[in-house]
Order: C-alpha cells, then structure tokens, then sequence
C-alpha cells in the first residue's frame, strides 16, 4: 500500500478508503465488523462514515469495532444532514454542528475525529460562522483536520480565501463524485483543488454500482443490487448509452486480465490530483475485488481509449 499526504497536511492516507454508508441496514454489525478487520489488514488506514449513515448505526457499529486499535485509523465522518425536526437539526450552523460533533464523538467511542467535514454547503448559514466553528473544535482537540464534501470549485475558494482573511486553519480536502460515468468535476472543481493542495477523497467511484461489472443489458439487474431494489428496467432506452460505455470499458478491463471495478477505481486513482477514493463494500468479495485495483497500472494506450468512450466531463449517470 503506497499512502499519500492528505492534501498539504501531514497525515498519510490510503489510496483506498473503506466508506461505511450500509453500515447497519444493508450490511448487517457481524458482516461491517468482517470488513472492518480485513480493511485493516490489508493497509486500508482511513474509514469514512457521517452523522446521517444509517441513523448513526455506521458510526456506532465502528466505534465498537475499533477498540484498541483507534490509533491505526484516520477517522472520518461528516455533519449537515437533518438529525431531527426542528430547524437548527441540520445544516452547517455552530449551533448544530458543535451538538453533532458531540454525538458522534460517542458513537465512534473516541475523543477526537481526524477529519471532520461538512457533507453539503449550507445556503443559510455564513461560511465564516462554519469555519471558525471548525477551527475552535480544531483547538479543542475534538478534530484535528476539517473538509468539506460536494462543494462547487466557487465555494471551495471561497472557503480557502475566507480561512486566510480570518487566519484560521485552511480546509485540507475535498469529497466529489466522481467516476468514469461522471467525469463534470474535471473542469473547475479538480483543479481548483490541484492549484490549491486539497485533497480529492472520491465516493460513488463506481457511478452508484453501474461500474461493479454486474449488470447485463439484456439481464435483469441482481435483486441485492442497487439497481434491482428500486426495480431498474435495464431495457428501458434511458438506459442504452450508460451500457454503451459500460460495455465497451469492461473489453479494456477484460483485455486486462481485470475486472470493471478494478479498471474504473485504477483509472481513478491515476488521475492527476486525486488522492483516494472511497469503496462501500457490502461482502468481504467486494472488498478484495477493489483493493485488487492497486495492482492495475493504466497505460496511455489506456487512457486514450477510455477517453473515446467516455470523453471528459461526460456525465452518463
């Protein structure tokens, strides 16, 4: 495992990242706690869950999991999402993020978070009041680095601009989607976070399950799948250029030796400014399909016939 700076921070991270959002619901606590281990062991240092996953199951599932090793993960989580009914139950307030940081402190069972990020931008609340909240739990000991996740390139500097004006502790990473199939973050937000050092963590790298290899055009997707439970008709014509692409880039990966998702996450983890992307396995299966993408190297020829199929800032799904 080759790790990587967090951005302009210290810390090293994993190019791989165990994302924990079914952590709970559709991966039952004996399943989460397998993943977990076999993360661990196979040099996987961050794991990344919010305050919203599953009610807070996810953070408590690793809070439990992580006894008496929480000094070999970089832990993150997340705060914006509603927790409640009343209005200051969400969103990036002082008010409601020094309670969620609170509550998520004892659900992971730890005291402190070491990358706190705030999920969405919150239209209603200043930018200067969320940071320099941030800052304080920075002081305090209760985080120790702070990002932000699916800002535009326009509200990351103006994050990064307001953090020097106050002089206080700059945001050191950034959470997009992105994907093969989602390729829009290349134009502003990729590289405002290049020419500025913050880290790219990536979710949904495999477009929300489109890119695991698993789905067929003429099959019914699986019934566990994300696809299958919302009832996808794979059939239905809105569907035929995603499977284009997808089709066309399994015969790369196939040409390979290599699977779908080893081909998008490898292809991912090779493009300049990114630092790691999440995974959400739901099987142990999952887990080592994807860390097998570490040992797939992207060759030019590669990547001038994935940008044939996918041309950038494509956005299929």
């Amino acid at each position: 495992m080759q790790y990587r700076n967090l951005g302009g921070a210290g810390v090293k991270v994993s190019p791989i990242i165990l994302g924990t959002a079914f952590f709970g619901t559709r991966v039952e606590e004996d399943a989460a706690i397998s993943i977990i281990d076999a993360a661990l062991d196979a040099g996987i240092n961050v794991i990344d869950t919010a305050n919203s996953y599953t009610d807070g199951r996810s953070e408590e599932i690793i809070g439990a999991t992580l006894k008496g090793r929480r000094d070999r993960v970089v832990l993150a989580s997340k705060v914006h999402f509603p927790r409640g009914e009343g209005p200051n139950d969400r969103g990036n307030s002082r008010y409601h993020i020094t309670n969620q940081v609170e509550i998520s402190l004892r659900r992971l069972q730890t005291d402190h978070i070491d990358l706190y990020q705030v999920h969405r931008p919150d239209r209603t609340t200043p930018i200067e009041e969320s940071l320099r909240t941030l800052d304080d739990l920075r002081q305090q000991g209760k985080i120790v680095y702070y990002g932000t996740s699916s800002f535009p390139a326009w509200q990351l500097c103006e994050a990064l601009w307001t953090s020097n004006r106050l002089g206080l502790a700059p945001i050191v990473s950034e959470q997009p989607s992105y994907s093969l199939l989602r390729r829009e973050v290349e134009t502003e937000v990729l590289p405002v976070c290049r020419e500025y050092g913050l880290a790219t963590i990536l979710y949904s790298p495999l477009a929300g399950g489109w890119l695991s290899g698993k789905y067929r055009r003429n099959d019914p997707p699986p019934a566990d799948s994300r696809l299958g439970s919302r009832g996808v008709d794979l059939a239905a014509p809105e569907h035929a250029r995603t499977l284009d692409a997808t089709e066309a880039l399994q015969k790369i990966a196939s040409a390979k030796g290599k699977t779908l998702s080893q081909l998008s996450l490898a292809w991912l983890l090779a493009q300049p400014g990114v630092t790691s992307t999440i995974i959400g396995p739901r099987i142990l299966e999952q887990l080592q399909d994807n860390l097998g993408a570490l040992d797939v190297t992207i060759t030019d020829e590669d990547r001038t016939a994935i940008d044939r199929i996918v041309p950038p800032e494509t956005t299929l799904v």
